[in-house]
């Protein structure tokens, strides 16, 4: 995203609270930097006497910190009176001291850096030559307060270097609302209740989840392949998706890195290498939807309604390459947008290629007669393995969606290429009710150029059979490994972003 003093989307201020240790100012200087704004460390509004008291090894008490924070207050005022934007940092460890700082300034967004004691304890074992010593860290940690979803937190995890962490503030900067300095909206107690202590609610065999809150819309993501678990409206589920507690069967929302759909054999050639991926599809010698769909994914940084996963795809075999994946899901007016992003972080080029596979419900029971519409031309033929054989228009067949209408009976697991796009460079799957004036759309982004379009009948549990409409966004074809049909070569340094999402119509 572009960054500036100009823009609209950015916050007025920016206020980076947390415990000695968290590395507030070297993420806010970063950050200033990187924004081209105006910065101050907290630290430079301590009197000589309170750098004395904690340099002697004592505790401030509320009555040192008042006028600490008042001193900061009025700097923060003078900045935004002269429209002047800037970064601020203050351990800022109880509400009240937010709230102090907070109150009657709207437009200031509360970044919390948060990090385990273990972590914090190591950092300042190894820092030498500052006023605050180690061992006032417990007394520290005693009275800390972590912000709670009605401040409308940005939390970042320090547990990554601090570029890392200004990219993911950054990251989740766009779109996310400043505190108004007053009493909680209506959504607040209902805002994520995994940001309100800087913990992921733990739900077994998926890991741990955040749940993701805008106005009527709720998601839920959980760390088992950075999947989307639930997206609904009003009530209302859009996602056939799966519960908590329970494991993710037929791929349901997760994401597949670094190829979607097949690899026939699995085998494919390379950068002058023959390689050999694990057949994951065994029944029909297939390797396939990637490498990262059992992989736990760490959280960077999160809001009430948005978080941002990551995690690192090492060499291994088959796939002897190096990639940083980083998801962003938010929710905003519009529905839920996702954007994945990998970076080639090794020393030779990778093929690559990525999908995820949500599947959609209009409340319909079976899929039968949910209305279906996909603006491709084309269609891809496949062999009894699901690998393509072939190109054709739709034109003329049962393939042909492009008008709208009735599934049926008919049985898909088919990808879709040849994608009319509106003037915003999207193109629209839109699954609606038969009878009602509602539905979702899948809107096709950046990075998109394959759809994938499955109604379940392979599912191994019969009960999950035609429950509801896989449209899973694609980078590539089925099979571009081997075929190199539209597969994307990731230089060293490079970065492929794919952007798609949800929006649902009808619910209001």
């Amino acid at each position: 995203m572009a960054h500036g003093t100009a823009s609209g989307d950015l916050p007025a201020l920016v206020l980076v609270v947390g415990v000695a240790g968290s590395g507030k100012s070297t993420v806010g200087r970063l950050l200033a930097e990187r924004l081209g704004w105006a910065y101050r460390d907290g630290d430079e509004f301590h009197s000589p006497a309170d750098r004395a008291k904690m340099s002697a090894g004592h505790a401030l008490t509320d009555g040192d910190r008042r006028p600490w924070l008042a001193a900061i207050g009025e700097w923060m005022d003078g900045a935004m009176a002269a429209r002047r934007q800037a970064v601020v940092t203050c351990s800022a460890l109880k509400r009240d001291y937010r709230d102090e700082l907070l109150a009657g300034r709207p437009g200031v967004l509360l970044v919390y850096l948060h990090g385990s004691p273990e972590l914090l304890r190591s950092r300042l074992a190894g820092r030498h030559g500052h006023f605050f010593p180690a061992d006032l860290l417990e007394s520290q940690l005693a009275v800390l307060e972590e912000p709670t979803p009605d401040e409308h937190p940005l939390v970042v995890e320090i547990d990554q270097p601090p570029e890392a962490v200004v990219a993911a503030v950054l990251s989740l900067m766009d779109g996310e609302p400043a505190s108004e300095g007053g009493p909680p909206g209506p959504d607040a107690e209902r805002a994520g209740h995994a940001v309100a202590r800087g913990t992921v609610a733990r739900d077994g065999p998926t890991g741990g989840s955040w749940r993701l809150v805008h106005g009527e819309q709720s998601a839920v993501v959980v760390q088992l392949g950075g999947a989307l678990r639930e997206y609904g409206v009003a009530g209302r589920p859009l996602l056939d998706g799966f519960s908590a507690g329970s494991a993710v069967t037929g791929g349901r929302g997760q994401l597949l890195v670094p190829w979607p759909n097949r690899v026939g054999g699995g085998r494919y050639d390379f950068g002058g290498r023959r390689l050999q991926l694990p057949l994951t599809e065994v029944d029909k010698n297939n390797a396939i939807h990637g490498l990262l769909r059992w992989t736990l994914w760490k959280p960077l940084a999160r809001t009430g309604d948005a978080v941002l996963l990551g995690t690192t795809l090492c060499p291994q075999p088959g796939y002897p390459f190096l990639l940083d994946v980083h998801v962003e899901y938010r929710l905003g007016p519009d529905g839920l947008s996702t954007v994945v992003r990998a970076t080639n972080t090794g020393t030779d080029p990778a093929p690559y290629g990525v999908g995820q596979h949500p599947y959609l419900t209009v409340g319909t029971g079976l899929v039968d007669s949910a209305v279906l519409t996909v603006p491709a031309r084309y269609r891809l033929r496949t062999d009894d393995r699901g690998l393509p054989v072939g190109r054709e228009p739709v034109d003329g067949t049962p393939y042909d969606f492009r008008a709208g209408r009735p599934i049926g009976d008919l049985r898909l697991d088919t990808a879709f290429t040849g994608l009319d796009r509106g003037p915003d460079g999207r193109a629209v799957v839109r699954l609606a009710h038969p009878s009602e004036p509602r539905g979702v759309d899948v809107w096709l982004g950046e990075g998109t150029r394959y759809v994938q379009v499955y109604t379940g009948d392979t599912l191994s549990d019969p009960g999950q059979r035609r429950r509801g409409v896989a449209v899973e966004a694609m980078s590539c074809p089925p099979d571009a490994f081997r075929s190199g049909t539209d597969l994307t070569v990731l230089e060293p340094g490079a970065s492929h972003v794919l952007q798609w999402g949800l929006s649902p119509w009808g619910y209001a």
